[in-house]
């Protein structure tokens, strides 16, 4: 299996963190924020990656360079302006295959055994999409979607928040003009309303590193001698 990691966003609410840095590369508990993804995803088994990029691109191309570091092989997918989550994906697709894989925002850290989630690939054969959905964080107490019975539903089931990483099946992007704009949400609704999106609960560690003091929260969690780790 392949993995996308997103990773093209301008992060405004971390500046003036991200007017020099790119998002992705920001560090907490000693590390880059993409680099605990591509440790996790290396562990997992998943070595074909792909990381979009387009604020401060060539810095991530420079820091991360051809994945052998991390004993994997990345393949960059740059845009001249953000082309948003589902845009990205899109224009990655060459890149990804025909096969399902795993998308992954940059901006989160979430301690999930990415492994695990191989196994549900043989699903997409039928579905378009499987969710990973974690409980609301009280910046978005509203969440996203629902989950009953093991699928996402707009409106029966419990109410969660999409946790940004998910796996699709190629198919569901293909209908987009390479280049161009376009947001996931959409594109998940339609699928769901179709019956075409499973979905899980994670109650592990999972943090949207959307503001300076929530990355300062994390570093301090990841930190060796922090309680969690004790």
């Amino acid at each position: 299996m392949r993995a996308m990691i997103l990773a093209a966003g301008r992060g405004e609410r971390m500046r003036p963190l991200t007017d020099t840095c790119p998002k992705p590369l920001l560090s907490a508990g000693g590390a880059p924020l993409i680099v605990h993804h591509l440790r996790r995803l290396a562990a997992a088994g998943i070595d074909q990656i792909v990381i979009n990029h387009a604020h401060l691109g060539e810095m991530i191309e420079t820091a991360l360079g051809d994945g052998s570091a991390f004993g994997l092989h990345i393949r960059y997918s740059p845009e001249a302006t953000a082309l948003e989550t589902a845009g990205g994906i899109r224009q990655a697709l060459p890149r990804l295959g025909d096969a399902p894989f795993l998308v992954v925002n940059g901006d989160v850290f979430c301690d999930i055994d990415f492994g695990a989630l191989i196994h549900r690939a043989d699903a997409l054969k039928a579905d378009r999409a499987h969710l990973v959905l974690v409980p609301n964080p009280p910046h978005h107490p509203a969440g996203d979607f629902h989950l009953r019975g093991g699928r996402a539903s707009l409106s029966d089931g419990e109410r969660l928040t999409f946790s940004g990483i998910g796996l699709y099946h190629p198919d569901m992007f293909a209908s987009l003009p390479s280049g161009q704009a376009a947001p996931l949400g959409p594109l998940l609704r339609q699928a769901i309303t179709a019956g075409q999106v499973s979905a899980e609960r994670f109650d592990g560690l999972w943090m949207d590193i959307g503001t300076p003091e929530r990355l300062a929260e994390l570093d301090a969690r990841l930190r060796p001698n922090a309680p969690e780790n004790a």
